[in-house]
């Protein structure tokens, strides 16, 4: 049985409206606006649409908004890569995934025992309050071990993540983005990047990413204190979870007003719907050669790997193609 995310997420797919002509590219500003609005930016999505497609600096903004936003959009490019070619969660990539965030944000610290760069995504070397009753997050000195177990056990996540459900994989995701905040690796950035890790698994996974929005933001940093002190992820997951059903129950109001308004109404093609010509030619490659991946697809049909990826997910939703084994080593399988 199909939980209530997992509805609606069907119903925001059936309408078409990740199918509208440059959505993903307003969708992922969207993303950046608010994950940056979080952190005190009061740069509308609007004007990042023009600071970001026409290179145009913004009247009334400061210089430090406009680049914490540039920075991010620079995260999340490299993050898009990282998703759709299945790359490994390393310590090494979130490092380089911190520096281009806080690129031009970032702050040198000078400590007892070493200086170090947020601009340059270094790990903390200095202690941190959680600002809540005093406490703190751990110990700087264990940061690093604890980072490495944190990527090891994701990744292993991820190489079973065939066999999860949609609600599964976001939850993987949010629990991603509780577990990197808590370990709060670095001394400034540690909400937008675990907000940018969250959105990496998501992207992997072709599920519609999660926004927090600013007047989210009480909610979300009660949700994660809670989680903290009760110990307990699914006060966290709940929260997400919610918020989600809530923006994606207000974007599919808004979509079916605005159609409903315009005339004549042409309903866009249900999820099957995969275009006959590319459909035929994924699923003739595969009954040849099982183990093409989505790169190379996407080189013998000749269109991008996102496009194959959303080929693949539509003919897995009809019950026409499943995945045997993990992402890497695995094959397909055509079911006639």
């Amino acid at each position: 049985m199909k939980t209530e995310l997992e509805e609606l997420v069907g119903r925001y797919r059936e309408l078409g409206i990740d199918r509208q002509l440059d959505y993903d590219k307003f969708y992922l500003y969207s993303i950046i606006t608010h994950s940056t609005a979080i952190e005190g930016s009061t740069i509308t999505e609007l004007e990042n649409q023009i600071m970001f497609d026409n290179g145009i600096a913004l009247k009334g903004k400061s210089l430090v908004e406009q680049n914490m936003n540039l920075d991010l959009k620079a995260a999340y490019e490299r993050v898009l890569d990282y998703a759709y070619n299945h790359a490994d969660i390393t310590i090494d990539r979130l490092k380089e995934l911190s520096a281009l965030t806080m690129r031009n944000t970032g702050s040198e610290y000078h400590t007892a025992i070493g200086d170090f760069s947020s601009a340059n995504g270094d790990l903390r070397l200095l202690n941190v309050t959680a600002g809540v009753g005093g406490r703190s997050y751990m110990a700087y000195n264990k940061v690093p071990q604890k980072l490495k177990e944190f990527c090891e056990l994701l990744n292993a996540s991820r190489r079973v993540a065939e066999s999860m459900s949609m609600q599964q994989l976001y939850e993987m995701s949010f629990d991603a983005h509780y577990n990197l905040v808590t370990i709060h690796p670095w001394a400034d950035g540690n909400g937008r990047m675990a907000r940018l890790l969250m959105n990496w698994l998501q992207f992997e996974y072709e599920l519609i990413p999660s926004r927090i929005f600013s007047n989210d933001k009480e909610e979300y940093i009660k949700a994660l204190v809670a989680t903290r002190e009760d110990g307990d992820l699914s006060i966290f997951r709940r929260f997400m979870t919610e918020t989600m059903i809530a923006h994606l129950s207000h974007d599919i109001t808004v979509y079916t007003e605005s159609v409903r308004e315009t005339e004549p109404m042409i309903p866009a093609p249900p999820i099957s719907s995969t275009p006959k010509k590319t459909r035929d030619k994924v699923i003739e490659l595969l009954r040849h050669n099982p183990k093409l991946s989505a790169t190379a697809l996407a080189a013998e049909i000749g269109i991008s790997a996102k496009g194959i990826q959303r080929h693949l997910a539509n003919l897995k939703a009809e019950g026409v193609l499943q995945r045997i084994g993990p992402d890497k080593g695995g094959e397909w399988q055509i079911i006639d």
